[in-house]
């Protein structure tokens, strides 16, 4: 697989892959992206990112759009249930001196700033659908899709998250998704007046934190300890997320709780995890993103991973001798960074379900965003 590549398929248009068709495109590769929603819609609240994130929002050019659209603050403040701050941690400006170190934002005003900017790159889409078939031939990949056309690629890139049909259709054997014993409740509230950055509160068996998306609005976020991976019905969830946060004695809290309200876009999510060891592509298929390393939310780094990732490989691409050397220089120069947000979420997720030490909470998170803040 010596020969340069100058056609690839992206399958998923979420961030990874909207990413990833961005910098290979840059390249001078012929890109095209299939996604499964013809509306290519993106689901969910808000979205809590880290200056890693922003640098790479930022080489894509699109920071402006980002901070017209979101919010950035500098540093976490961590506070007890009756809103004592117990810890601020540092937010390294990564992303430069004259941006902050954390952000935050709707994650469909994100989605629509990246798919603006592939529409704008002229990327060939294909809305509604999926593939039906992957074949590799001595020097192509053909992949078929689901109306029935078909085409060859020099590569293709499966960006298509955690329950990825990519990864199955590469290693039907590899590890499924596994729930950490967490859950996840997300909403959007008037932004209070208290609150100026990234802010969570401690409690037993529950942690809310809450992240500035706008200038009026702020992203609510609340962890959950369950033992097992019930369904929650959509009939019970303002109730029941009104009744967490009551259990809090921070006057902030429990206003939110009252201000909760059907349309305050609340989204419940089990957590899981997943790390898959290398190999992270076969021939001419490699993975990124949730696809090879979801994780869940405590260092607020998922998305920032798996948009990495887009950026590694178009770099390697560009720079290796051939395809072969470029995955693997890909796969190995991401695994550590994969794994340590993954492995350290996991740890903060236990801690938290055990009541472990605060302290230790904190220094795993502090540790953790040095680590981001080093070149990718």
């Amino acid at each position: 697989m010596g020969e340069r590549v100058q056609k690839a398929l992206i399958i998923g248009g979420g961030f990874a892959g909207m990413t990833a068709a961005l910098q290979l495109q840059a390249q001078g590769i012929s890109v095209e992206l299939v996604e499964t929603d013809a509306g290519w819609r993106s689901y969910g609240a808000g979205i809590s990112l880290n200056g890693a994130t922003l640098r790479v929002i930022r080489q894509l050019g699109l920071l402006d759009q980002f901070l017209a659209a979101g919010a950035a603050t500098d540093g976490v403040h961590m506070r007890a249930p009756n809103d004592m701050i117990v810890a601020e941690l540092p937010t390294p400006r990564v992303a430069g001196p004259d941006v902050p170190g954390s952000a935050g934002i709707m994650r469909p005003a994100l989605a629509r700033i990246l798919s603006d900017a592939v529409r704008a790159a002229g990327i060939k889409l294909r809305l509604g659908q999926s593939f039906t078939d992957i074949t590799e031939t001595a020097d192509a990949v053909r992949v078929t899709f689901t109306d029935g056309t078909a085409d060859s690629y020099d590569m293709v890139v499966g960006a298509d998250g955690v329950y990825s049909a990519v990864r199955k259709a590469l290693f039907p054997s590899a590890p499924q998704p596994q729930f950490v014993g967490q859950s996840v409740w997300r909403a959007v509230l008037p932004r209070p007046a208290e609150i100026s950055t990234v802010t969570m509160w401690m409690g037993p068996k529950l942690k809310v934190g809450l992240n500035l998306v706008g200038a009026e609005e702020t992203y609510l976020f609340l962890t959950e300890d369950r033992p097992t991976n019930d369904f929650v019905a959509p009939e019970t969830q303002l109730a029941t997320l009104k009744g967490l946060l009551a259990q809090f004695g921070s006057p902030i809290v429990r206003q939110l709780g009252a201000d909760l309200h059907e349309g305050s876009q609340i989204v419940y999510r089990p957590l899981e995890q997943l790390l898959l060891p290398r190999p992270w592509y076969r021939g001419r298929v490699v993975l990124i993103g949730d696809a090879v390393h979801s994780t869940t939310p405590h260092l607020a780094a998922g998305a920032c991973i798996g948009i990495e990732d887009a950026v590694v490989l178009a770099e390697e691409i560009a720079r290796a001798p051939d395809l072969t050397a470029a995955l693997d220089a890909y796969q190995n120069r991401r695994w550590e960074r994969c794994r340590m947000v993954v492995e350290n979420s996991a740890k903060l997720a236990q801690i938290e379900i055990t009541g472990g030490s605060r302290e230790e909470h904190a220094a795993i998170m502090k540790q953790s965003m040095i680590s981001l803040a080093q070149p990718i």
